[in-house]
């Protein structure tokens, strides 16, 4: 480093040591870049038309505002939804600490984007900062989500995690990479 580079910050030097921290980063800024790519073109293209047809009408591109959370639930509560986002983001950055594997890096990864995602349209779209309405535009099956919720890229990436997460805690695998069956044999309770 010369005496001309910024000094490194203490998330900076956990990011760059730990393979597994930069694979969720990547991930989540991957999900992050292309969740604001969608729903750009969907305002741009979908605003005020009829819902657009596609693959034999197994989707319908619809442009919603949605000011509740999943499924339009708790609509009158945007700034409650803007702050549990909030939380969801910090604790996944300071959970990153213990970080050692790929499964729960992935995981943590789409979640984190997605959940960054949809927090910036609860903090930068109208009607006004955490009361943002996210953008949604997938529906399955039947326009108006008369099959299914309208979705957005972000709510798909939070939903893969989640299931990832499930998964994985159900395999017994932990943020360090080891097994909760391992731990088991370890500890003087598990003899």
């Amino acid at each position: 480093m010369s005496a001309q580079d910024p000094p490194i910050t203490p998330v900076e030097q956990r990011v760059s040591r730990n393979p597994r921290v930069r694979l969720l980063a990547a991930i989540a800024v991957l999900v992050l870049a292309l969740d604001f790519v969608t729903k750009t073109l969907a305002v741009a293209n979908l605003e005020g038309r009829e819902p657009v047809r596609i693959l034999g009408g197994l989707i319908y591109l619809q442009l919603l505002r949605n000011p509740g959370a999943a499924f339009s639930m708790a609509t009158g509560y945007t700034w409650v939804l803007t702050i549990v986002a909030i939380a969801v983001v910090v604790v996944i950055i300071r959970v990153s600490r213990k970080l050692r594997s790929t499964g729960w890096a992935v995981a943590l990864g789409l979640v984190l984007g997605g959940a960054m995602g949809n927090l910036s349209d609860r903090l930068f779209r109208a009607p006004g900062p955490l009361e943002g309405h996210v953008v949604d535009m997938i529906s399955p099956f039947a326009p108006d989500g008369r099959a299914f919720a309208v979705f957005n890229l972000a709510d798909s990436a939070i939903t893969c995690g989640g299931v990832l997460l499930v998964l994985l805690a159900l395999l017994g695998r932990e943020l360090d990479g080891s097994r909760g069956t391992d731990k088991q044999k370890d500890s003087p309770e598990g003899e």
